[in-house]
């Protein structure tokens, strides 16, 4: 193979099409793994879930603490992962993260079926598993460049969202239909989830090493923590996405607690119903990954802030449907909301990091879109438990509008604003005088001109 003066795989030509990133044979066998293992994922949610309301008389609260137990621990661990990423080789650390959720979802399986779970078990491994994923997470961000190069990057994320929602569309069906046809049994969900860490193992280690584009090894050194933090800090457009992503990742980003409560609650439906619920969510968000992968260069600044307003909207209209049939059909187009957006933020932070500062900046980035899970999971079960499920998702939403608006105020201050809507076709655009403000890094700015497919020096605009 030819390798550049860095002693790097030479970058492909990105070309077009949907699914271009994968011609790369390392992220082709990473993302056919993913698919395997994401739908065991999405199965051991949504039985997981299930459980829960078994074990706790359908309590929102319970059901809200289960999902914060999962994503705290990304509070105190995810920087960590970071450093591992920007310090270690990312595809030993990521053997290492798989085979442990492995095994936790192993024990969990042979709890239930032993019937001898209780409540406290399933927080407890519930609790070890968000400890894992906290590391997890942003060491295979990080590691998505590493495969793919900065050209094909963004729509590498793109298909990474599409996998992961084309398992959230097969998962939850699939769980709720095991779970209805072994009488309300979640064991065989979590068993059909354990031995799916097996196909991204195998991934893992039958890689190419030499075609991976690593980044030099950060050197083991005092202050790398805040090294992160004040290199986000000085980015004021990385600031803003951390911003987005913590306000709609804490109170919009809740459907998992949410939808299981429409169905019990106000619905009054079983398994099969809730798993179907989650499936239509994970129809739009399918579509809203696809759509993404379209984009080849870095989004703008107003483009997340009209994602975050919309998907806020759709959440609202969500919780005044009044029938079952009429909520399904809206969890479409939210889903599709939900997916634009998260597409585009996580392409925004990649593509603007220096290349040894994007494990721990991936990583304070994971913090805040899922940090905010333990807070908000919980209150939105609260409020739904006590007011009714659907004002978990009219104050959510409504939160995560008002936290759009506000961006937008901050990036108009001085600057002439216009929002633009049009009808055919449907489009809404918010328009600013000047553009964000962002501070590249002549890396970035040679990835974003390669990504565009331009000479170095050419202007590039973005969409």
């Amino acid at each position: 193979m030819t390798c550049t003066s860095t002693d790097q795989p030479a970058v492909p030509d990105p070309g077009r099409g949907t699914f271009r990133a994968l011609r790369v044979r390392n992220f082709r066998i990473y993302a056919s793994a993913n698919l395997v293992s994401l739908t065991g994922t999405w199965m051991q949610r949504i039985g997981q879930d299930w459980l829960v309301l078994q074990l706790s008389g359908d309590s929102g609260v319970a059901l809200g603490l289960i999902t914060a137990l999962q994503f705290g621990p990304s509070l105190l661990l995810s920087m960590y992962g970071g450093v591992l990423a920007d310090r270690y080789d990312k595809r030993r650390v990521l053997l290492a993260t798989q085979a442990l959720m492995g095994v936790l979802a192993l024990v969990l399986a042979v709890l239930v079926a032993a019937d001898v779970v209780a409540l406290w078990h399933v927080f407890v491994l519930a609790g070890g598993l968000g400890a894992v994923s906290a590391i997890d997470a942003p060491v295979r961000q990080a590691f998505v460049s590493e495969m793919v190069g900065p050209a094909l990057l963004t729509n590498a994320v793109s298909l990474n969202s599409t996998i992961f929602n084309g398992a959230r569309l097969v998962g939850p069906a699939l769980a709720g239909l095991l779970i209805g046809a072994s009488s309300g049994d979640t064991a065989p969900a979590f068993f059909v989830n354990a031995a799916s860490f097996a196909f991204t193992i195998a991934a893992l280690a039958g890689m190419r090493a030499s075609e991976l584009r690593r980044s030099p090894p950060v050197a083991r050194a005092k202050g790398q923590l805040r090294e992160g933090l004040a290199y986000t800090w000085a980015h004021p457009d990385l600031v803003l996405a951390m911003a987005l992503a913590f306000v709609l990742g804490t109170f919009g980003f809740n459907y998992q607690v949410t939808i299981a409560l429409m169905a019990r609650e106000v619905f009054d439906l079983g398994a099969e119903a809730f798993g179907l619920l989650s499936t239509a969510f994970a129809v739009g968000s399918l579509s809203g990954a696809l759509l993404s992968t379209r984009r080849n260069v870095r989004p703008r600044q107003r483009f997340l802030v009209v994602s975050a307003v919309v998907f806020g909207v759709f959440t609202v209209v969500c919780g005044l449907m009044p029938s079952y049939l009429s909520f399904a059909l809206l969890l479409v187009p939210t889903g599709a909301a939900a997916l634009v957006f998260s597409v585009a933020n996580n392409s925004f932070v990649q593509l603007g990091v220096d290349p040894q500062m994007r494990g721990r900046v991936m990583a304070l980035y994971f913090m805040c879109f899922m940090g905010g899970t333990p807070l908000g999971a919980p209150l939105i079960g609260w409020i739904s438990e006590h007011l009714g499920a659907p004002w978990g998702l009219i104050l959510g939403g409504s939160v995560c509008v008002v936290a759009g608006v506000g961006a937008a105020a901050w990036l108009a201050r001085g600057r002439r604003v216009r929002l633009e809507a049009g009808i055919a076709p449907p489009r809404v655009r918010l328009r600013v005088g000047a553009p964000g403000s962002r501070v590249p890094s002549p890396q970035l700015r040679a990835a974003e001109e390669a990504a565009a497919g331009q000479a170095p020096g050419q202007q590039t605009v973005g969409g």
